[in-house]
């Protein structure tokens, strides 16, 4: 198959096509390249899905096979049901990242969203939650793994670093992941880590704090400090961030894996005349400036803004009624996949402007899906 530039064949070569092959009318490739091309052109039901298939047909005969026509929304449903969440998942980052010139990494945020109704509490089904991966310079993502029926995000986190090159990395991950194992699996993975600490490690925070403090008044600490502040649309942000390297005092200090920095970082907004102010404390395995403290722990909340905010806003993520398990989660991975895509583009229209405009338009699509523009070129 062959759309423009795009050429996604051998990045699906080895995934199992998990029906039986008596009955079959269309090829398994040919499903997942039209539900996300439809997931792009902004649908969000397999019924949309199919949908989009009947009126794009034309278009997609072009590149597919659909001498039997397009699958129905019942058979998007039952094939995505079936598919292996991480085989899935393997072809189609492959796919993505030989499309994006396999870009150099250098931050992942990593944080978990729940998609709140695909859940069913009658049935005893909880809403899936997933724990990305967010390459933040690229708006890219790089992975995700649900969490297990009756766990939490400190067990998929290290699954999810598995699926992830580390290698020269600076993961950002918020205080449910401040973990020793963690920090560990990290560093065997040749990257570095900014942990969020709060008070689910015992100790861990008044050690903080105190260190800070001490150092405040030793002349022959190794504190570095940066302040900065925005304005805008009546809003002032102001920001300390302090970094305190080789700190002394920190209770068991041996088993946080390769740890050689702690700090603060402490943010002051005023907005419509009303300041609020909040304090985090982080520990780090980099020799790094407060200044790239400050934007690595500022940068980390694009996982935030830049992928949860549009998945729930513009994809409707929340609104999800796909309560299938494996179902459910491809369908997060082509909306991820999706909106890399369309972030991807050029264009300076919104991302759901942009999945109109797909809709209405399929040589845009062709733009969002073919386009030889390489990451970075923003």
């Amino acid at each position: 198959m062959s759309l423009g530039c795009l050429s996604i064949q051998r990045h699906f070569a080895n995934l199992r096509d998990p029906r039986r092959q008596h009955g079959q009318r269309h090829r398994l490739l040919d499903i997942i390249a039209i539900a996300l091309c439809a997931v792009i052109a902004g649908s969000d039901t397999w019924q949309e899905v199919e949908t989009f298939a009947q009126c794009r047909r034309d278009w997609l005969a072009r590149f597919l096979d659909l001498d039997n026509g397009v699958p129905s929304h019942d058979t998007f449903e039952r094939v995505f049901d079936r598919l292996d969440p991480l085989a899935l998942q393997r072809c189609l980052l492959s796919w993505l990242n030989a499309l994006c010139g396999s870009p150099a990494i250098g931050h992942i945020a990593i944080d978990g969203k729940t998609a709140r109704h695909s859940g069913s509490p009658t049935r005893g089904i909880k809403a899936l939650h997933l724990v990305s991966a967010w390459a933040t310079e690229h708006s890219l993502t790089l992975g995700q793994i649900a969490t297990a029926e009756k766990s939490n995000e400190i067990t998929a986190i290290p699954q999810l670093l598995e699926l992830l090159d580390l290698e020269g990395a600076l993961v950002t991950i918020d205080a449910m992941g401040c973990q020793k194992a963690i920090a560990a699996k990290i560093v065997d993975g040749g990257g570095d880590y900014v942990l969020n600490v709060k008070d689910n490690q015992e100790h861990l925070r008044q050690d903080i704090v105190d260190c800070l403090c001490a150092a405040m008044d030793d002349e022959n600490a190794k504190i570095d400090k940066y302040h900065y502040e925005n304005k805008g649309h009546g809003r002032i942000e102001k920001r300390w961030i302090t970094v305190l390297s080789d700190p002394e005092g920190i209770r068991g200090q041996e088993s946080w894996e390769k740890l050689k920095v702690v700090g603060s970082y402490y943010v002051e907004r005023t907005v419509d005349g009303k300041t609020s102010e909040e304090t985090r404390f982080f520990i780090g395995s980099r020799y790094a400036s407060a200044k790239q403290y400050g934007e690595a722990i500022r940068g980390h909340w694009q996982i935030e803004n830049g992928q949860h905010w549009s998945l729930d806003v513009t994809f409707r993520e929340d609104d999800s009624r796909i309560q299938t398990r494996n179902g459910a989660t491809n369908f997060a991975l082509l909306r991820k996949i999706a909106l890399s895509l369309l972030k991807r583009h050029p264009s300076k229209d919104s991302i759901g402007r942009k999945r109109y405009t797909a809709a209405l338009d399929s040589s845009f699509l062709e733009e969002i899906l073919a386009s030889d523009r390489k990451m970075g070129d923003r």
